[in-house]
């Protein structure tokens, strides 16, 4: 596949050295089928908010598509609809070292290696040869520290918790070289049904003046915005990219008055009518999110494209 880019499609590092200056998190949202690209990208168009579109290795296992068919409707979505605000393409955790060199391949600008599960001599191994090989193919890449936990396994395979240490987190970004740590402190994938969101604040403080890397909040669905930007605002930046999955499915499957999950095949049939009350559905909920929650509305002009 022959990717033409144009100059507002960037890497994960640059859009979020503007975030972290500009104190807002951008949306990381995953549309988890390939016709909520348009969705997801009109609402940033319409805020004139700088987004990234993402999916993760488990996403496009669960789904049934490839890193090339999100590149591609990604890349065509871009052109058809004359997108012009800085958008990331970006692979979410993966695992599968062949998946990362595919999702490069087919244009995505920034990748994350979840190596979480491993004691942090391997995950610093395994982060550090991702970073160089990325690197070296300009694409930022994402990696995670500590274990985030889960409530539906889509994302992730496990839900145990293990917050980020501080002062691992230094040594580990000092070794792998990545552009942007995700960090457990306190919020998990999926849907809340029992235990409550939190953000520890003084981790991510501490976290903060370590490290120089930009930090990521995975699990963002269904976390009060006074958390999240109480997250974004700390002294010396603090979260720049919050991750955005469930309740854009969520919003989805309720437009369509479903409650099982689709494959993207099952998405792509659905007739037009229905197709477009889902994909406004999905659009509303990003919105939603950039203007009340992220505060990343009418930045695209902060960015030098």
């Amino acid at each position: 596949m022959k990717v033409v880019k144009q100059k507002n499609i960037i890497t994960l590092k640059k859009a979020l050295e503007q975030a972290e200056k500009g104190r807002y998190a951008i949306g990381s949202f995953s549309p988890r089928y390939t016709d909520m690209i348009l969705p997801i990208l009109r609402a940033g168009e319409q805020t004139k908010s700088p987004i990234i579109v993402q999916i993760s290795e488990k996403e496009l296992n669960r789904y049934g598509i490839t890193p090339f068919e999100v590149g591609e409707v990604f890349y065509q979505t871009m052109k058809d609809e004359n997108i012009t605000v800085p958008t990331v393409l970006h692979l979410d955790h993966t695992k599968d070292l062949q998946v990362i060199k595919d999702a490069i391949e087919a244009g995505f600008t920034s990748v994350m290696i979840d190596a979480s599960e491993h004691p942090l001599d391997k995950n610093i191994d395994i982060s550090a040869e991702v970073a160089e090989y990325a690197h070296s193919k300009g694409v930022s890449v994402e990696a995670e520290l500590g274990m985030i936990g889960t409530t539906d396994f889509i994302e992730t395979d496990h839900d145990e918790e293990l917050y980020t240490d501080p002062d691992e987190a230094l040594v580990f970004v000092t070794k792998t070289n990545v552009d942007a740590l995700a960090v457990s402190v306190g919020t998990a994938h999926g849907v809340y049904k029992v235990k409550a969101p939190t953000v520890d604040l003084e981790r991510l403080k501490a976290i903060r003046s370590l490290t120089p890397v930009h930090l990521v909040l995975h699990g963002g669905s269904g976390v009060p915005a006074e958390m999240i930007q109480a997250a974004m605002n700390l002294p010396n930046g603090g979260i720049s990219k919050v991750n955005i999955a469930t309740d854009l499915e969520l919003s989805l499957l309720g437009a369509l008055g479903r409650e099982e999950r689709m494959t993207n095949q099952e998405c792509k049939a659905l007739d037009r009518d229905k197709k477009q009350v889902g994909q406004a559905a999905v659009q509303k909920t990003v919105t939603d999110k950039i203007v009340n929650f992220l505060t990343s509305a009418n930045r695209a002009n902060d960015f030098e494209l």
